[in-house]
């Protein structure tokens, strides 16, 4: 955001309380760049919250969310969890995809741990 590069703060609803997510990403972004000295303030238009990954229910991961989990497991040995974070990689997958996110970007995926959630969803990760 300090450079004259068009640049975005992306956050992905995985509780399916859009409003909710939306005030999150807002106060995380802006605190961040406030933490980095940025000198600015995030505009409204440089931070958006997407929704479509949160599933049914809370706390219950979806076909996508696995497989996001090992993927991101088997690639970069990166620990995710069913809940949030598998969920929102799910979403950054599928931008990318999609080509939301077109090839060749540079991506930070900033996530807030729930590592220790893992242990109650280990059945879903038998052979």
């Amino acid at each position: 955001a300090g450079q004259d590069k068009p640049r975005r703060v992306i956050g992905i609803d995985a509780s399916a309380t859009l409003a909710k997510t939306r005030d999150q990403v807002e106060r995380i972004a802006r605190n961040t760049a406030e933490l980095i000295g940025l000198g600015r303030e995030l505009r409204d238009e440089e931070i958006n919250v997407m929704e479509g990954w949160a599933g049914d229910l809370y706390g219950i991961p979806v076909d996508s969310t696995l497989e996001a989990i090992r993927l991101g497991a088997s690639l970069e040995a990166m620990i995710t969890d069913p809940v949030y974070e598998g969920k929102s990689l799910a979403g950054l997958i599928d931008l990318v995809k999609s080509r939301e996110i077109p090839a060749g970007s540079n991506v930070l995926y900033a996530h807030l741990g729930g590592q220790i959630a893992l242990n109650a969803y280990s059945g879903l990760f038998r052979s």
